[in-house]
């Protein structure tokens, strides 16, 4: 009895052997690498001819990373555990007694190898948990298929739009951070024009050195709806909603480029309205607490 459980054993193993050398994912993955590389690359270029990082391109990257790292977990994953499979059954068909053959003509349907009711359960539990592994790595190879899609079209929108927005930008020149300010003239306007129109009980907040995006850029200011990290009382969520609405309908005339609030962004030269930020991962990360203004 003890043999025919190692003869399952090994031949379960090379069952599932068989699935993961076959598996799709390992040959998939390096086009999926070359295809991001790809994606990024038109990315950066685009955001250069928008004059500025594009937020609904960058959630859109921003998923696809996600997507991608999940696919490289559980390739690691695979890996081990096809060593594992591979040790457990070289083990098991080193001590069965039995010809290589039997082991090696085996088929690989696992839900019709019998000899799963000879094997412990302990090794039953192992092999089903591999078999688990590989289904996830599919799931996670195809949903990173769908969000490069979903990157491939958004980008393939924002080049449709480009010639558009170029000639919409020209007329608004571009400007060079001041020496003493570190701020563009086009934010300072801005800022005082808010200023002027809105009191700001818990600040503004301009220039960040070190910040790869419009703030270390002198391009943007947050103007601060609460402090601390909380989320603003009703009050200041009005205020929040008001100033956002004046920045809409005074971008042309300051040349604002976008706004964040609430976790929602309202890009101007996409012309698509208010549309949700994925999640940043907190109150101040999702602009909650503040309204976002960035300039041309």
């Amino acid at each position: 009895m003890r043999s025919r459980r190692r003869v399952g054993f090994a031949v379960m193993s090379v069952a599932i052997l068989g699935v993961l050398s076959g598996f799709p994912g390992a040959a998939a993955e390096p086009d999926q690498q070359a295809k991001i590389r790809k994606l990024t690359k038109e990315a950066a270029a685009l955001a250069k001819a928008y004059r500025g990082e594009i937020i609904s391109l960058d959630d859109a990257k921003i998923a696809v990373r996600k997507a991608s790292r999940k696919v490289k977990t559980l390739k690691v994953r695979l890996r081990t555990a096809r060593r594992e499979v591979a040790e457990m059954a070289q083990t098991s068909y080193m001590g069965g007694g039995f010809d290589g053959t039997q082991l090696f003509g085996a088929g690989t349907d696992l839900s019709s190898i019998s000899t799963m009711t000879y094997l412990s359960r302990a090794k039953t539990e192992r092999l089903n948990s591999i078999k688990s592994l590989i289904d996830q790595q599919r799931t996670a190879a195809r949903e990173a298929d769908v969000e490069i899609d979903k990157l491939q079209a958004h980008i393939k929108e924002l080049k449709a739009r480009q010639r558009e927005v170029e000639r919409s930008l020209a007329k608004y020149g571009f400007q060079t951070p001041g020496a003493s300010t570190g701020l563009t003239q086009r934010l300072v306007t801005v800022r005082n024009a808010v200023l002027r129109e809105f009191p700001m009980p818990f600040g503004v907040g301009c220039l960040r050195g070190g910040d790869p995006g419009e703030h270390g850029k002198g391009r943007a200011c947050d103007f601060m709806m609460s402090s601390g990290g909380r989320m603003p009382d009703a009050v200041a969520k009005a205020r929040g909603d008001a100033l956002a609405q004046w920045c809409i309908d005074h971008a042309r005339e300051y040349g604002i480029m976008y706004i964040i609030w609430q976790q929602k962004f309202y890009d101007m030269r996409t012309g698509a309205g208010w549309r949700m930020m994925s999640d940043r991962g907190g109150v101040t990360a999702n602009h909650y607490d503040h309204v976002h203004v960035s300039v041309l």
